[in-house]
């Protein structure tokens, strides 16, 4: 039968025993050092593992492009109402003019005006003002046409009596200046007279096809041509712009978009 161990037991009052092995104590010192040495040289391996020395550079992830789904497209095209024939826009200019242009109504507050080759189907400007307000001169010129009697007559309603009391003028620039609906030409004015800018013509009325309607003065600028032509002394080039600018004080001269129509 083999030897069973002995265990000793040890003094307190736990019951804790140790086997008796027939114990050395050189030799527990040494089993116990190297006990300690493995145990410190795992906790070194598994720090080392678990810790590095230095921290692993950041990892830099790929940032992707963001693509729309569609490309977005700009239109040029206006849908917007165009007139065929846009109105001139009439801005200041240094170059000297040789040709001096005024409002062709005195006083000129208070009077009402605004695009009107719509409204006529041709161009020209029906300028809303007291009756006996001045009619003037807009630029230097002659007296070309005087219309002294409203001939007009609403049974037969003819064209060319339409405008009443009326007097046309050829400016220095060579075009012709027509108001119309007068209540009367102004005194010593009579053709073949040479007139200065902002010189009285006659005086604002509701002659010719305006009776019974707001007082105004047609006004038209056209080629010249002879008196009885109404239907270019009515009105050629659309004076609206040009209004504008003489009431701010720019002196330009009316010009056609186009070329004039032959006669």
């Amino acid at each position: 039968m083999p030897d069973q161990p002995r265990y000793t037991k040890k003094g307190g009052t736990t019951n804790s025993y140790l086997r008796d092995t027939g114990f050395n104590p050189r030799t527990a010192l040494s089993a116990l050092a190297l006990i300690v040495a493995a145990s410190i040289s795992s906790c070194n391996k598994t720090q080392s593992d678990t810790f590095p020395a230095s921290s692993p550079s950041p990892v830099k992830k790929a940032v992707t492009a963001i693509t729309l789904p569609f490309t977005p497209e700009i239109s040029n095209t206006f849908t917007a109402a165009i007139s065929p024939t846009p109105t001139l826009v009439v801005t200041p200019t240094t170059t000297w003019n040789p040709y001096l242009y005024v409002f062709p109504v005195k006083p000129e507050r208070s009077v009402d005006y605004a695009e009107g080759s719509a409204a006529h189907g041709y161009p020209a400007i029906d300028i809303f003002a007291p009756v006996g307000w001045e009619y003037v001169a807009a630029t230097d010129g002659t007296v070309e046409y005087v219309s002294y009697k409203d001939l007009w007559d609403p049974a037969t309603d003819d064209p060319g009596a339409r405008g009443g009391i009326a007097i046309a003028i050829i400016g220095d620039d060579g075009l012709r200046y027509y108001g119309s609906h007068l209540s009367k030409i102004a005194d010593g004015i009579e053709t073949g007279q040479h007139v200065t800018a902002g010189q009285s013509l006659g005086y604002i009325g509701e002659s010719g096809n305006a009776q019974g309607t707001v007082s105004h003065l047609h006004f038209g600028i056209s080629r010249p041509t002879y008196p009885e032509d109404w239907k270019i002394r009515r009105g050629e080039i659309d004076p609206f712009p040009y209004l504008n600018a003489w009431a701010a004080g720019i002196n330009i001269t009316p010009r056609y978009s186009t070329p004039p129509p032959n006669p």
